[in-house]
């Protein structure tokens, strides 16, 4: 079930995603009356990947050092590729 949630939320934000490539942060869906941007959607549904990455951590479904010392490993491999946009 916790997977089924996680794999939901990450095609919701795959969708937010691909709205912001097509018409850009700033756009939104002129068919809705509550006006939020593409970039306040991405923010909602990356939320709720994190809730469900939240799940899995704290079902111990994954390892929590395991994902932090990935996160490490990625910062350091992508930095040199990323010519666009600041990286942290």
């Amino acid at each position: 079930e916790r997977l089924a949630i996680l794999l939901e939320e990450l095609g919701e934000a795959q969708q937010a995603i691909g709205k912001i490539l097509r018409h850009g942060y700033h756009s939104w869906d002129p068919t809705i009356l509550k006006v939020t941007t593409n970039r306040d959607d991405l923010a909602k549904e990356l939320a709720d990947v994190q809730y469900a990455i939240n799940l899995l951590l704290g079902n111990d479904d994954i390892d929590q050092f395991t994902v932090a010392k990935r996160v490490a490993e990625k910062a350091g491999k992508i930095a040199p590729y990323l010519h666009h946009q600041v990286h942290l």
